[in-house]
C-alpha cells in the first residue's frame, strides 16, 4: 500500500513537472498595438508561474505602433525564461523590434523581417526633424537590444535606418540608401561561421522546437477578448476607483438603498477584472480587497468604535488597490520601487481627491433633494414598520426629544417615549444611545438632529 502511494505521489509530481516545464507559445499575429501589449504581458507572467522551460512568439504582424513595440521589448527583457521568436511569416516594421528582443530568431521558409523605419499613421512620412530624431532613438533602441540578445546590432540599425551600411568584413552586406529587410535565406547565411540574424528555418512549431533542442510539451496561450477592454480599464483606473469610492460612500450613507453598492461592487469588479486580464493584478489582490471589505463592514455595522478592524481594513483596501497597478514581473523584488509604484500612486491620488471633492458636494446637497429622501426613507421602510403602529409620526411634532436606538446612517430608528420609529438625519451619521430632538415631520418622514 505504502508503495503504491508512493508511486501515484511520483506520478502526480512528474507530471506537474512537465506541465511546468513545457514551452509556452505566444501567438503575436496583426497590428501590433497597446492591446497586443496587454497580452503579451499577460502571457509572459502566465509563462514565468509555470516554469515554463522557454517562451516562443509565434509572429506574423506587419508591424504597428512603434511604443507598443518598445512596451513588448522591455516586458521580454524582464522574462526569466528563454525567449525565441518563430517568423511565420512575417515580422515587419515594429515586429522586427520585437523579434530582437528575444534571444533566438526562427523563420519560416517563407518570411521576412525588417523595415522599422518609423513612419506617421497611415504609412505617411514623419516630418524631416521628427524622422530624424526617431530613427536615432529607435536605432540606438534596436542596437543595444540586439547586443544584449547576440544578434548583429549593425543589422538591427539598418532595419531602422536607411542610411546604414552593413559590412561584415570586407562584404558589403547592406548598402545604405533603404531600409533593411531580410528574407528567411538570407538572414541565415553565415558570414565568419555565424548566420547574419536567424538561427535557422523551420516549417512549423515543432521544428523550431527541435532545432532549439526541447522536446517536452507545449501550453499555447491564446489572447482573450477583453486585452483591449483592460487597456481602457487601466488607463481609466482613477475613474473606476472615483466611482467605486463615491459609490461605497453613498452606500453607508443611504444604508439599505443597494443602488450605490451595487454601482460601487461594479466598479471594483472591472477594475479588478480589466487589470488582471492586462497581467497586472493577480487573485490574491482580490482577497486581500474582500478580507479588508469584510473588516471595515464588520466595523461600521457589528461592533463600532472599535477602530483598529477598521483600519486594517481601509489598509488591505488601499494597499490591495495600489498592488493591482503594480507592473510587477517575478524578476522584480516582493517590494515595489519607487518608479514601479509611480503610477499606482498617481492613479489613487488623483482617485481619492476626486472622490474627496465629489463626496463634500454630495453631503452638501444630495441630502437636500427628492431623490434621496425618497431612497432613504423607502430603504429605512423596507425593513419593517416601527414597533409603535404606522400612525406614530402622527404624534411626534417638531421639537420632540427622543434617543436613538440603532446607527443612524443617516436612516435608522428612535425612540420617543414609548414609540419607536424611523427616522432620517440631514445627512450626519449619528450613533446609538444619542440623544434627539425633531426637527420636522413630513407625512411619514421624521428628520431628526443630535440634541446639544
Amino acid at each position: 500500500m505504502r508503495s503504491l502511494l508512493s508511486l501515484a505521489c511520483f506520478l502526480v509530481a512528474a507530471a506537474a513537472f512537465a506541465a511546468d516545464s513545457a514551452v509556452v507559445i505566444i501567438p503575436l499575429h496583426g497590428v501590433v498595438s497597446e492591446a497586443q501589449f496587454f497580452f503579451l504581458r499577460r502571457a509572459l507572467k502566465e509563462a514565468e508561474s509555470r516554469h515554463a522551460g522557454a517562451v516562443v512568439l509565434d509572429m506574423d504582424t506587419y508591424g504597428g505602433e512603434l511604443q507598443a513595440a518598445e512596451e513588448m521589448s522591455d516586458a521580454l527583457a524582464k522574462a526569466a525564461m528563454p525567449t525565441i521568436a518563430y517568423i511565420d511569416t512575417n515580422a515587419g516594421s515594429a515586429g522586427a523590434i520585437i523579434a530582437l528582443s528575444t534571444k533566438r530568431i526562427y523563420m519560416a521558409p517563407v518570411s521576412a523581417i525588417g523595415a522599422a523605419a518609423p513612419v506617421a499613421g497611415g504609412g505617411a512620412e514623419l516630418p524631416p526633424t521628427i524622422s530624424e530624431k526617431s530613427v536615432s532613438y529607435f536605432s540606438g533602441y534596436s542596437r543595444s537590444m540586439a547586443e544584449k540578445n547576440g544578434h548583429n546590432p549593425e543589422v538591427a540599425e539598418a532595419f531602422i535606418n536607411k542610411d546604414k551600411e552593413v559590412k561584415i568584413g570586407g562584404a558589403v552586406i547592406h548598402p545604405k540608401g533603404a531600409v533593411l529587410t531580410l528574407g528567411a535565406q538570407e538572414a541565415v547565411k553565415l558570414y565568419d561561421g555565424k548566420p547574419l540574424l536567424a538561427a535557422g528555418i523551420a516549417d512549423s512549431l515543432d521544428d523550431v522546437l527541435k532545432m532549439a533542442g526541447y522536446s517536452k510539451a507545449r501550453v499555447t496561450i491564446e489572447p482573450a477578448g477583453f486585452e483591449r477592454l483592460a487597456f481602457w480599464v487601466t488607463e481609466l483606473a482613477p475613474i473606476f476607483l472615483l466611482i467605486g469610492i463615491v459609490g461605497a460612500y453613498l452606500e453607508v450613507k443611504m444604508h439599505g438603498t443597494l443602488i450605490p453598492g451595487i454601482i460601487a461592487a461594479f466598479a471594483f469588479l472591472i477594475f479588478f477584472t480589466g487589470h488582471y486580464v492586462a497581467g497586472l493584478a493577480g487573485w490574491e489582490t482580490v482577497v486581500c480587497f474582500i478580507i479588508g471589505l469584510a473588516l471595515v463592514i464588520g466595523e461600521l455595522f457589528l461592533h463600532p468604535g472599535t477602530i483598529l478592524p477598521g483600519l486594517a481594513g481601509i489598509l488591505l483596501i488601499i494597499g490591495s488597490l495600489l498592488w493591482a497597478m503594480v507592473d510587477r514581473y517575478p524578476v522584480d523584488p516582493l517590494v515595489p520601487s519607487g518608479h514601479m509604484l509611480a503610477v499606482p500612486l498617481r492613479n489613487m491620488t488623483i482617485a481619492i481627491a476626486a472622490s474627496a471633492a465629489v463626496i463634500f458636494i454630495l453631503g452638501k446637497y444630495l441630502p437636500r433633494t427628492f431623490l434621496y429622501r425618497r431612497l432613504v426613507l423607502g430603504a429605512a421602510n423596507s425593513r419593517g414598520p416601527s414597533f409603535s403602529g404606522p400612525d406614530a409620526p402622527s404624534r411626534i411634532a417638531p421639537g420632540a426629544e427622543g434617543v436613538a436606538r440603532t446607527i443612524l446612517r443617516p436612516s435608522g430608528k428612535a425612540e420617543f417615549g414609548d414609540k419607536l420609529v424611523d427616522v432620517i438625519t440631514q445627512g450626519e451619521f449619528i450613533t446609538p444611545n444619542t440623544p434627539l430632538h425633531v426637527l420636522t415631520v413630513e407625512g411619514s418622514r421624521i428628520v431628526v438632529e443630535q440634541r446639544k
